[in-house]
């Protein structure tokens, strides 16, 4: 966007931490281009650079070009000045990674985990591979800000507390960000994995997309709604619970939440396993089906696709709610391939009405694996680099 244009697009910032928001995007500007973006006095404008230039958290980046006399010098956001822990845990996996404000990984695990071993034993684990993951990165602790967390279960994001999370007991209520917070000495947020996972792939490979479904299917079923360019969690944080909405003329198979015929007892990963295993094929995992799948075996990719049908009919319906543009499938099952989207693209174009499918796209995810650990780092880096964040930091 030239200059002039985002001058008229963008608000009139009114403190340093909306100021350092035009910065947020790498670009190198002057003083100058400062002032004409926000109105502002020269002098206003020179005393917010030089305390942001204090923080670290921008630095100089050459001249510019001059006009004559003597070159303006440049400004640009350095995202290298602090670092974030992120951490996505699972039912039986940690992945965590140490990443600059940017996002940029420096450093990363992954181990297996018992998430039934319960919050004390995991978080002191997490706890302890931050800091060796800080030592390999190269960074001290004082370089920590913050920490993001994605936990396999609702969550109360506003306290960052597991709110009856199925398949993780003991953590009902549990002081996630405090406990981290009192081994690491940072603040913790904390939210569901489809949701960080769903930020992690909205800002990684899709940020020009406004309205994005993030669609995890493994274990259990779950959705990430990014609207307006930003994450909805729902008014308890439990927006996007696809996997307990029941399918249009499903089975009546008994669902762990209590009721029947719930997508995730259809057509979850461990639903197809047992389907799979009813005709005699030894399928115990999510991991087994997509390994049946990728060797060619027939009665997987059926079972397969029949479950991206189910899918489909579910998210037909979000469809009409949400008119998303991309709907992006992650998540272990994913990775069987076309076999899935083949049968949640069968169903969603049919059933949905032609102006919502005008211009959707229905695709994998690019970020895999790592999608929960970036999600969490943008989580926890937007907690640090908000406006009132920064204006608390040098103000």
């Amino acid at each position: 966007m030239r200059m002039d244009e985002l001058a008229k697009a963008a608000p009139k910032p009114t403190g340093v931490g909306e100021m350092f928001q035009l910065l947020r995007d790498g670009q190198p500007r002057t003083r100058s281009d400062l002032a004409t973006l926000t109105g502002q006095a020269r002098s206003t404008i020179a005393a917010r650079v030089d305390a942001l230039l204090g923080s670290g958290l921008v630095a100089p980046a050459g001249e510019a070009t001059s006009t004559g006399g003597r070159p303006p010098a440049t400004f640009a956001f350095n995202p290298a000045a602090r670092v974030v822990l992120a951490v996505d845990l699972g039912a039986t996996h940690a992945r965590l990674a140490v990443t600059d404000l940017a996002g940029t990984v420096l450093a990363e695990h992954s181990e297996q985990i018992a998430i039934a071993d319960g919050p004390a034993p995991v978080l002191d684990r997490v706890a302890e591979l931050g800091h060796l993951l800080l030592d390999k990165a190269d960074r001290q602790a004082e370089d920590l800000v913050s920490v993001g967390v994605g936990l396999p279960g609702p969550v109360e994001h506003s306290t960052g507390r597991p709110i009856n999370p199925p398949i993780m007991p003991g953590w009902d209520d549990a002081d996630v960000p405090g406990h981290l917070g009192r081994r690491l000495h940072v603040p913790a947020l904390v939210d569901n994995d489809v949701n960080i996972m769903a930020l992690g792939e909205h800002a990684t490979a899709w940020r020009t997309v406004d309205h994005l479904l993030f669609v995890k299917v493994a274990t259990g079923i779950g959705a990430g709604i990014i609207s307006d360019g930003a994450i909805r969690r729902g008014a308890q944080g439990a927006a996007g619970d696809l996997g307990h909405i029941a399918v249009p003329g499903g089975l009546d198979l008994p669902c762990r939440c209590g009721n029947t015929g719930c997508l995730e007892a259809v057509a979850s990963g461990p639903a197809i396993a047992t389907a799979l295993q009813a005709q005699g094929l030894d399928a115990r995992s999510s991991a087994d089906v997509v390994a049946l799948v990728r060797s060619g075996d027939l009665a997987a990719g059926r079972e397969v696709r029949e479950a991206g049908r189910h899918i489909g009919e579910v998210l037909a319906a979000c469809v009409s709610m949400l008119n998303p543009s991309m709907i992006v499938i992650g998540g272990v099952v994913a990775d069987a391939g076309e076999h899935l989207l083949a049968g949640i693209r069968e169903v969603v174009y049919r059933r949905s009405l032609p102006l919502a499918t005008q211009h959707l796209r229905i695709v994998t995810s690019r970020t895999g694996a790592r999608a929960g650990v970036l999600g969490a780092a943008t989580m926890a880096a937007e907690h640090v680099l908000s406006p009132a964040a920064i204006d608390a930091l040098v103000g």
